[in-house]
């Protein structure tokens, strides 16, 4: 009777390391998509609509916080506000795409391309690849569902990369940008 306990407590273990291996499964495949630019496996291991609408708020309330309560309150304030709101929310949009969040960790924004980045020095056709954006990210579980991965921007501001589980496949589903840092108080 006892023979198919030590079976179970394998699998048991085996599940369990399966899980826990996921988020880190998944950061690698990001890497390496981000790496070969290639939009089509990025888009397997994102959920581009949860990191638009994530962005979006963040980019919105930051906005509000920035112009403050005045603003709001005043007719042409809030009109200003709502156009702002909708300009950054096209470029939340465009950002949000497999392509978009590649070019941003691979840092090929477009003054990036301007100014000759990722390009050798020596030899203006050769690609220089890019860095892994991921490369000093501190890890950490936040639940058995909820994984983070922080890295400090240029500025040494955080920036979170949040893994959510769904069943057994792990996905990025938000992007926690340092917008107070960035708009300024």
């Amino acid at each position: 009777m006892k023979k198919w306990i030590a079976p179970l407590v394998v699998a048991l273990l085996a599940l369990a390391g399966w899980i826990a291996a996921g988020p880190f499964l998944t950061i690698n495949a990001i890497r390496e998509a981000v790496a070969q630019e290639d939009t089509a496996e990025l888009g397997k291991h994102v959920d581009f609509v949860a990191v638009r609408h994530s962005l979006r708020a963040q980019v919105e309330d930051s906005l509000a916080r920035k112009a403050g309560i005045d603003a709001q309150n005043n007719p042409l304030g809030a009109f200003a506000l709502g156009l702002a709101n909708q300009a950054a929310g096209g470029i939340v949009d465009v950002l949000a795409t497999p392509a978009g969040i590649g070019a941003v960790l691979q840092g090929r924004g477009l003054l990036h391309r301007l100014s000759g980045g990722g390009v050798d020095p020596n030899d203006g056709l050769a690609h220089v690849p890019p860095p892994d954006p991921l490369r000093d990210a501190k890890y950490r579980f936040e639940s058995p569902s909820r994984f983070t991965a922080t890295v400090r921007n240029a500025d040494g501001d955080p920036v979170v990369f949040v893994l959510t589980r769904e069943g057994f496949k792990w996905k990025l589903t938000d992007i926690q940008l340092p917008l107070a840092a960035l708009i300024g108080p």
